[in-house]
């Protein structure tokens, strides 16, 4: 039975997806929910509506799951933009199909908000209304909340099986335009398990965190490996853009405590969350979850406040001065800015703070080496020499903070892989200011 008056909104807003993104025009702008909360029902929807669309501009971070309106066949209809370079669009962006924005993740609310980049129809997935009509983002809060609310048109995908977590995190059904219900499983992503080469990276970078640290990780093998080794640790707190499954083992044997944290003590503080349906139900209701936005979690001034502030990032490849190729592999597009300076700087400027780039040091079966002399032509520098204090690899950890070229240079050749340490020094020496 109907009584409250966002009950009887919410059943007026109810309607299908085919009709609700009847109200995406040509030449709209329509920004996509991100990571695992992209709103596959709408999307599929707005795809299947390619014949009557033109030039309708998409935008999103990563996003799980199909990406259909990248294809061939709807260049005319769908003109993306990425913001993020994940797996479902990357062969699309290298094609010249969809087009790359290099952003940091902090500064994407700000396009929004500004209007530098006007949003007419934003495309949500949230979980169902509580008793107050009030709507929870769920796994992903990240830019979205931004493009809500500086969007014409808001259409909401109520899915049964969204999480409903807290923080900065809800929407109140009076803010959605037209609402469609579905119950369909969040996209998961296992967790990989680490190969010996990721367990001593992890094992190395475990090393420099220390008791009641704050710390912030990426996903995959080697933030996985690291995680399994904190398992010493302790009072530690975390202060991260996104969590994995991992993080529930530290949170439940009590490492993970967030009581040293300066910003948000007590509190998980994360900006969106990529895993498998035990994290999903992890985050669901639980208070030491807290969800911020993009502009909060990734602002450096606000990372640089928690103390011995341990930021842990990737890399593609980084040159002997300590330049960072993370968002490319020579001309060839791969990822994104995303977060990684914004971290590396608020770290480098913390109190007892830890800037941290792990990789393995080699790629393809060995027959490449992830440090080189000079970055493969056409690499992008994600992250600048003068940002980067420690590079760790499984051969070691390499300090670079205050280090001249010639010091930097003898630090990584240490820790590249032995069969290149040779012709490194080579490579090196032919450039005049190392030889």
């Amino acid at each position: 039975m109907i009584n409250s008056a966002w009950e009887k909104e919410y059943a007026k807003k109810l309607t299908t997806a085919l009709d609700a993104v009847k109200t995406i025009n040509s030449k709209d702008t329509v920004y996509i929910h991100s990571n695992a909360a992209a709103p596959q029902t709408l999307v599929e929807a707005m795809v299947n509506r390619a014949s009557e669309l033109k030039n309708v501009k998409i935008l999103h971070i990563l996003t799980l799951g199909n990406a259909d309106y990248t294809k061939k066949e709807y260049a005319e209809s769908f003109n993306v933009h990425a913001l993020f370079i994940g797996p479902n669009v990357r062969e699309a962006v290298n094609e010249g199909r969809v087009d790359y924005v290099p952003i940091f993740l902090s500064e994407i609310p700000a396009l929004f908000t500004s209007k530098q980049v006007p949003v007419d129809v934003c495309l949500i997935q949230v979980s169902p209304p509580d008793a107050h009509g009030y709507c929870s983002y769920g796994v992903s809060i990240d830019c979205t909340i931004a493009a809500r609310k500086n969007a014409k048109i808001t259409i909401a995908e109520v899915n049964k099986q969204m999480p409903r977590t807290l923080g900065r995190s809800f929407v109140h059904v009076s803010r959605l335009d037209h609402i469609v219900e579905v119950d369909r499983p969040l996209p998961e992503l296992t967790p990989a398990l680490p190969t010996s080469i990721e367990e001593a990276i992890g094992k190395n970078v475990a090393s420099l965190v220390e008791n009641e640290a704050t710390i912030q990780l990426g996903i995959g093998a080697i933030p996985n490996a690291v995680l399994k080794h904190l398992d010493n640790k302790k009072n530690l707190g975390v202060h991260s853009e996104m969590l994995s499954d991992n993080i529930i083992d530290l949170i439940e044997q009590g490492i993970i405590t967030c009581d040293a944290k300066t910003v948000l003590p007590g509190k998980v503080a994360v900006s969106f969350v990529i895993g498998t349906k035990r994290l999903y139900n992890f985050i669901d209701n639980n208070p030491i979850i807290e969800f911020q936005t993009s502009d909060y979690i990734n602002d450096p001034f606000i990372i640089c406040q928690n103390s011995k502030m341990t930021a842990i990032n990737s890399a593609l490849e980084v040159d002997i001065t300590g330049q960072v190729a993370a968002d490319s592999i020579g001309s060839y597009l791969y990822s994104g800015v995303g977060g990684q300076v914004d971290f590396i700087r608020g770290a480098s400027r913390s109190k007892g703070g830890k800037a941290i780039i792990a990789m393995p040091s080699t790629a393809k079966n060995e027959s490449l080496s992830r440090i080189v002399a000079t970055l493969c032509t056409g690499s992008g520098v994600v992250t600048s020499r003068a940002d980067v204090h420690y590079v760790v690899t499984e051969y070691g950890i390499a300090q670079l903070y205050g280090k001249t070229l010639k010091e930097r240079m003898q630090e990584l050749i240490n820790i590249a892989h032995p069969k290149f340490r040779d012709k490194l020094k080579h490579d090196c020496h032919s450039l005049r200011w190392l030889s």
